[in-house]
């Protein structure tokens, strides 16, 4: 089976094998003339991004390209990315890539017409209402892994270069005008591309399914998405070829970023900061911090996991379902401690410090304190 299917929900979807080729149509119906492609430094020298190029190029909307985006974008990538786009007088971005390229692609065209600094956007109460929703330009987006789902997405992820600490820039027009999701481009993704970005996508719905915010529509879609990863992800890692499970997974990843509008937990509030600090793989963090979460969690979810893990075909309840989560783990050869990623118990401190500041925390089944939320990074260790 390799779906051929358009969704409208949230926004406008090309999902099937092959349909990168409509990204010319996209533009058009987008607007655009002269997009930008935004791509990261390890992807623009792959051959799909010559792909996405030629495609451009031969519907005469040039082949313009800016790469210089880190694994953890930072307003000094963003300066840049919007150096290029004023120089070369775009129209509005192509974002093509993993999430780091998604958000940042999604922050040059927001920022493009902005006049205020981009910490001016930080998904604070209402001060998206801020930006001048007239200037913002155009996003298509194309991803290329199966993970964050920063495609149906309407914020954008950024880490302050000093502070190190991850900000999240919110805007409804953050949103992609058209989003082509083709599993033909996430073939080439290494193994650990594959295994971190499919437990990112799974650590999205499982934080959506446990948040305590009601949202019937996104607990819905989390737990299918739940469902696809446990069953579509052993087969993407082990068989890269295997489009069937590649599209389940990028269904996944965008099921996951629709279903955390219910809200992300401690999962999250513990990755961003070792992420922003260390540049670990953000997919890879969550899968190292979520076992120590779901114990530290267990006494205020145990009975909506029970009903997860039936739905899942996962014997045992919670234990079978945690087992399960360790299994993967194991699997995919994700490290057992953060310990192991080259985090110090020296910076544990200054990391829950973050950690508390992030957004995310609040929306943990189990309140975040300052004691429990370090007690919960030893276990990590």
């Amino acid at each position: 089976m390799s779906p051929n299917v358009n969704w409208s929900y949230p926004t406008a979807i090309k999902f099937g094998a092959g349909r990168v080729a409509e990204l010319p149509a996209a533009c058009a119906a987008a607007g655009m003339k002269k997009p930008l492609l935004v791509t990261d430094k390890a992807l623009s020298t792959l051959p799909i991004t010559a792909q996405a190029l030629g495609i451009l190029d031969a519907a005469g909307l040039g082949h313009a390209v800016f790469s210089d985006v880190d694994p953890n974008p930072n307003e000094v990538n963003l300066a840049a990315g919007l150096a290029v786009y004023a120089a070369g007088g775009h129209d509005g971005v192509v974002a093509f890539g993993g999430g780091s390229a998604l958000d940042l692609g999604k922050l040059i065209a927001f920022m493009s017409g902005q006049t205020r600094p981009v910490w001016d956007f930080e998904d604070v109460d209402d001060w998206w209402t801020r930006a001048d929703a007239g200037a913002i330009a155009p996003i298509i987006a194309v991803p290329t892994t199966a993970g964050t789902g920063s495609e149906v997405g309407r914020a954008g992820v950024l880490t302050n270069s000093v502070t190190h600490v991850k900000k999240i820039i919110f805007h409804p027009k953050l949103l992609p005008v058209v989003t082509i999701c083709d599993p033909e481009l996430t073939v080439g993704m290494p193994k650990f591309i594959t295994a971190g970005t499919g437990m990112d996508a799974f650590a999205h719905c499982l934080e959506a399914y446990c948040s305590p915010f009601y949202h019937p529509m996104s607990q819905g879609i989390a737990l299918e998405g739940m469902r696809l990863v446990t069953g579509n992800l052993s087969r993407a890692y082990a068989t890269p070829t295997d489009i069937e499970a590649r599209a389940h997974m990028m269904s996944a990843a965008a099921m996951g970023a629709v279903a955390f509008q219910k809200g992300l937990g401690a999962i999250h509030s513990l990755s961003h900061p070792v992420g922003a600090v260390y540049g670990t793989h953000h997919g890879t963090t969550n899968a190292v911090v979520m076992p120590a979460v779901l114990r530290f969690n267990r006494p205020a979810i145990e009975e909506r996991i029970e009903l997860a893990a039936a739905y899942l075909g996962i014997k045992g309840g919670f234990d079978g379902f945690y087992d399960r989560v360790m299994a993967m783990r194991a699997e995919f050869n994700i490290p057992e401690t953060l310990t192991a990623m080259g985090v110090e118990t020296s910076r544990l401190d200054e990391l829950t410090a973050m950690a508390m500041q992030d957004p995310s925390c609040g929306g943990n089944p189990v309140e975040m304190t300052h004691e429990n939320t370090r007690a919960l990074f030893d276990a990590c260790m």
